[in-house]
């Protein structure tokens, strides 16, 4: 039994999610919350918040034991990119890409 939680249209780039989401894979939910507590990235505070959301659907959508829970698997897809313009030298314009992310955590109950 899987418990799922996701986040869409996040407004942080997929690239730096994906650094934190290396970190949280295949650990255990306590050891995953103290990992995110104590990593200064901006994504650390956007995955804890989640990670709890996932923990809780496993608890109260599943019954599962909150103490057996493990990330089974975490990603993160690119959302829409919003397209802005930086005025330049000259009369130029050069684009801005701020990009959003699809965050999905995946918790598990681990076979003793």
């Amino acid at each position: 039994m899987e418990a799922k939680a996701t986040l869409s249209n996040v407004r942080i780039s997929p690239r730096k999610v994906q650094i934190v989401l290396d970190l949280i894979r295949n650990q255990s939910t306590e050891k995953a919350l103290a990992t995110l507590r104590l990593t200064p990235k901006a994504a650390s505070p956007i995955l804890e918040k989640l990670l709890k959301s996932a923990i809780a659907n496993a608890d109260n959508n599943h019954s599962m034991n909150k103490d057996n829970l493990y990330v089974s698997e975490c990603y993160v897809t690119p959302g829409p990119i919003m397209k802005r313009v930086m005025p330049r030298a000259q009369g130029r314009a050069y684009r801005i890409l701020k990009r959003t992310s699809h965050i999905t955590v995946v918790v598990k109950e681990q076979e003793d």
